[in-house]
């Protein structure tokens, strides 16, 4: 190990960097809209033809309906997110029904996301499989390529692409998912409009059969283990078992939930407006589009397109071939792209599931372990698109199978949610949002709307467990799975450390020691807001700023000084400079940045003297404002008056900054570092403008003097008069004049 000198001038800093929210970088709703959209509005490219499969023709209606629908689903997870419950669904299931369900809540959404990717990603194999094959077919080529076994290809693709993606980090994702969904927006936009007028070019006008009971046609498949039972005839049953089946149309709402942890300031506010845009977006691009299908493609060629249902809606519109086969391939580039973009949602959502079940000890800390370059938790990473990989593998390409088992997790997780957003609209009152339908008897609120959702959401559940018989073996026993996974995790977690389970759950960082403050590798351009922390039970100064700042403009930057010694002689390792108290607090500002919605750069820094330390890092960094709590031993006018005494000890050049002070339940305290211009009383300004009309009055003086001659001459007289004997009587004329004015 080097040595080096640690003295009050020379400061040596580490960058932390938060592993788990890629360095607490957030996005704006625009991004966060991409990436849910990038699995929910995937979904119409195969929802409505597995949908129709199983019910029969009208399954178009109950599409439609499930998009409806989705406004409902939406307001739960406005609700559950404006509680900001860390730890996503299991700590909103532990809390509201025990951990048992919380363990198996939380693994049926893992499953739900561990099936997002291979479903997407296989369906868009299976469109460009047949667009292949139309193409060898229009330039009569013999060839011929296997659509499931080319679709389990591209799946693995597609799904090891977006792993390395988000190794990477949410950023390169976000950016991705956006760009998809401009070009899904362009095909949805022109489908929009040729749909249309197809239909009343060739009079295709006739709907779909109503959603009635007697309309609907199951399939053997479709109805599990009620086949042959008197339970499908039963017609509020057939209308059950048909909505679970188009139920698969609205997944990918279970991402809304961990991207709202991505979303920038003001939180809700960007969350309500990436879920209407989610939910609008999705009631044109997958209710609309199926609904068109419907109607325009002719039904000898229905089962042809079942796996490829947008395909065969271009490829039936009014137009010549050419114009409908280069539409044809466009939709297939858009459903290629989006559909294995879900991938990459899919990763992001387990990813940070996991996350949160890891904080809670509930997973072992070694899937924690942030990358060492990026900051991400790739060991969740690596198991989750290995377990992706082994299902496309053993699909075959089925999207259909597919299909089946991924309805199982989207039906239970978001049952589940609800079931616990329900139960703690009754434990706790600190909601910003709740879902709307409220009636308050006798002084009792009484959640009608969160219950009425929540009932049809548990009876579609309770359903499906009957009539998907592959989902339920498949889903139940891979819940079970990782449930013992889960629990083995949560007793070997308690066994080392039992104190610390369930009570504080700490970030894991990654730590980059630097021989200085090098203000580009962490991200802070000059003017940044440097905010001290050293208590974690005293960051009511680190709320407001957040809350109020413009991280557009000024970057943030949270630092703590770690006391050494002034003969300390030897550099800290990563333990000693990086202790438990660093590891607690800054799991406390990163808990405080999340809910914000603000970014920030985490610093400590070695110090004899903390002041010095500050002074040196608002210097290096060039910072407009270094913000600082009150000190319970110290008064604030004496905390800025040892911050300026430490700034003149910095060496040339200096750069000046604002102080602020910050008490709870009281204005700020601000104050300049560094030469400035005084503030002066008006009792002040009035007395050196009388004296000016006093000297400008003199002829030898007259129009030359101005107000700063006076006040020059002032200083320059008074600095002489504190040499010489009279500076005991100016030292007491000052003392009293700061006393009458305090």
């Amino acid at each position: 190990m080097k040595k080096s000198t640690v003295t009050k001038s020379a400061l040596t800093t580490a960058k932390v960097i938060v592993a788990t929210t890629a360095a607490l970088s957030f996005i704006s709703y625009w991004r966060g809209a991409a990436i849910v959209l990038s699995d929910l509005a995937s979904s119409m490219f195969y929802a409505g033809g597995i949908a129709e499969h199983a019910i029969g023709k009208s399954a178009a209606w109950y599409v439609l309906g499930v998009m409806l629908f989705s406004f409902a689903v939406r307001s739960i997870y406005l609700e559950s997110c404006g509680m900001f419950v860390r730890g996503g669904v299991y700590v909103v299931v532990r809390d509201s029904m025990g951990p048992v369900l919380a363990k198996i809540s939380v693994s049926a959404l893992v499953f739900d996301y561990i099936l997002t990717g291979p479903i997407s990603c296989v369906s868009a194999g299976q469109y460009l499989a047949y667009l292949l094959n139309e193409l060898f077919k229009f330039g009569h080529r013999s060839y011929y390529i296997p659509p499931n076994a080319f679709s389990a290809f591209f799946g693995i693709v597609a799904t090891l692409y977006f792993w390395r993606a988000n190794i990477r980090g949410i950023h390169e994702s976000s950016s991705a998912a956006l760009r998809i969904m401009q070009l899904t927006t362009v095909m949805v936009g022109i489908l929009l409009i040729w749909c249309p007028v197809t239909m009343f070019l060739h009079g295709r006008w006739q709907l779909p059969p109503s959603p009635a009971p007697s309309h609907l046609v199951f399939q053997d498949e479709a109805l599990g283990w009620l086949k042959g039972t008197r339970w499908p005839t039963i017609p509020i049953v057939g209308i059950i078992i048909a909505f679970g089946h188009s139920l698969l149309s609205m997944s990918g709402f279970e991402t809304l939930a961990q991207v709202y942890r991505e979303i920038a300031s003001p939180k809700l506010k960007n969350l309500k407006i990436t879920a209407n845009i989610v939910c609008f977006y999705a009631i044109i691009s997958t209710g609309l589009i199926t609904l068109f299908a419907a109607m325009i493609i002719p039904d000898n060629l229905r089962r042809t397109y079942v796996d490829n249902l947008i395909a065969g809606l271009a490829m039936n519109l009014a137009g010549p071939e050419w114009l409908r086969l280069l539409l044809h391939i466009f939709v297939v580039l858009v459903g290629v792209l989006i559909l294995s973009g879900a991938s990459n949602t899919s990763l992001i959502g387990a990813n940070g599931v996991l996350n949160r079940v890891a904080e809670d000890g509930v997973l072992f800390d070694f899937f924690r372990k942030p990358h060492k370059k990026f900051g991400t938790t790739y060991h969740i990473l690596n198991l989750i698109t290995g377990l992706q990989l082994l299902t496309i593998l053993l699909s075959r390409g089925d999207v259909y199978l597919l299909g089946e088992a991924y309805a199982f997790g989207v039906v239970w997780s978001f049952t589940m949610k609800a079931l616990g957003v329900l139960a703690l609209r009754f434990q706790r009152h600190d909601q910003e949002y709740k879902f709307p339908v409220n009636l308050h008897i006798a002084g009792k609120e009484i959640p009608i709307g969160l219950a009425a959702t929540t009932l049809v959401l548990l009876t579609t559940a309770i359903v499906n467990l009957f009539s998907k018989q592959n989902a339920t073996i498949y889903g139940v026993g891979f819940t079970i799975a990782f449930f013992l996974l889960f629990t083995v995790s949560e007793r070997i977690n308690a066994v080392r450390k039992p104190k610390a389970l369930h009570e504080h759950a700490l970030e894991e960082f990654n730590l980059q020691q630097q021989p200085k403050i090098d203000p580009g590798s962490i991200h802070a351009r000059p003017g940044s807001i440097l905010i001290a922390v050293r208590n974690r039970n005293n960051l009511h100064h680190l709320r407001r700023t957040l809350h109020r700042a413009d991280a557009k403009r000024n970057d943030i930057v949270v630092v703590t000084v770690r006391p050494v010694g002034n003969d300390s002689e030897y550099e800290l390792n990563d333990d000693q400079f990086f202790g438990a108290p660093e590891k607690e607090l800054f799991t406390d500002v990163v808990n405080i940045a999340e809910k914000e919605g603000t970014g920030v750069e985490l610093l400590v820094v070695p110090g004899a003297d903390p002041f010095e330390a500050l002074v040196q890092v608002a210097n290096q960094l060039q910072v407009s404002r270094l913000v600082t709590g009150v000190s319970p031993g110290m008064s604030s006018d004496e905390l800025a008056r040892r911050i300026g005494l430490a700034w003149e000890h910095v060496p040339e050049p200096r750069h000046p900054f604002a102080l602020e002070v910050i008490t709870p339940e009281r204005p700020s305290t601000f104050v300049n570092v560094g030469p400035h211009p005084p503030r002066l009383w008006p009792e002040d300004i009035e007395q050196l403008h009388n004296l000016w009309l006093q000297l400008s009055g003199d002829e030898r003086l007259g129009c030359e003097l101005h107000h700063r001659d006076v006040v020059g001459f002032a200083l320059r007289r008074l600095q002489k008069e504190l040499a010489s004997e009279e500076r005991e009587e100016i030292l007491r004329e000052l003392e009293r004049q700061i006393r009458e004015h305090s």
